[in-house]
């Protein structure tokens, strides 16, 4: 089984800003360009499977038809981290003592009281064993903390190592970038 990840367009957010879950569009110039260079490169008739949030869903159902792959599958599970009240508030503006308590717990704590790590991690790992029980390859528009815990996932790792992993290495994926999975 192949999974081919891909990183959603930049979404229009100042820099600076502290978003996840935050349900942002994507600029169109982004947006096609990104289009124009998946459509390209992708293989055609795969399934689609989207983070349901705007700026995954929005390329999902237009790579769809270029891609000749049905209408894509949203699923919720391959959001990206739900960060509470920090969500859309400027990085300097959250309290360091905040920023220091995740630091020292990345796999538990839960930022702005929101979501931890350990959690996104169950539910990427719930996901991909479905996809996994098909058996069969797929594209996967997400966000590059879905796709950090999904490649943790496809090494073997449990959540709690997934999430560990993942919050310890930074995500350097490009917008628009693809990364693959193969079995």
């Amino acid at each position: 089984m192949q999974l081919i990840l891909v990183r959603h367009p930049q979404p229009l957010i100042a820099p600076g800003i502290c978003y996840g879950r935050s349900d942002l569009a994507v600029a169109p110039v982004q947006l096609a360009q990104t289009l124009a260079a998946l459509s390209t490169t992708l293989p055609q008739g795969l399934p689609l499977y989207s983070s349901p949030l705007q700026r995954c869903a929005t390329l999902a159902a237009q790579l769809a038809a270029p891609l000749r792959s049905p209408a894509p599958l949203l699923d919720a599970r391959i959001a990206e981290i739900d960060f509470g009240d920090w969500e859309l508030r400027p990085w300097d503006d959250i309290a360091r003592a905040d920023i220091d308590a995740w630091a020292a717990d990345l796999v538990n704590y839960h930022p702005g009281g929101g979501e931890s790590v350990l959690q996104m991690a169950s539910r990427i790992a719930a996901f991909y064993a479905d996809l996994q029980r098909q058996q069969r390859d797929a594209v996967v528009i997400c966000h590059a903390g879905a796709m950090r815990l999904l490649s943790a996932c496809h090494a073997g790792l449990p959540p709690a190592e997934m999430a560990l992993q993942a919050a310890r290495h930074p995500h350097q994926i490009a917008y628009g970038a693809t990364l693959v999975l193969q079995n």
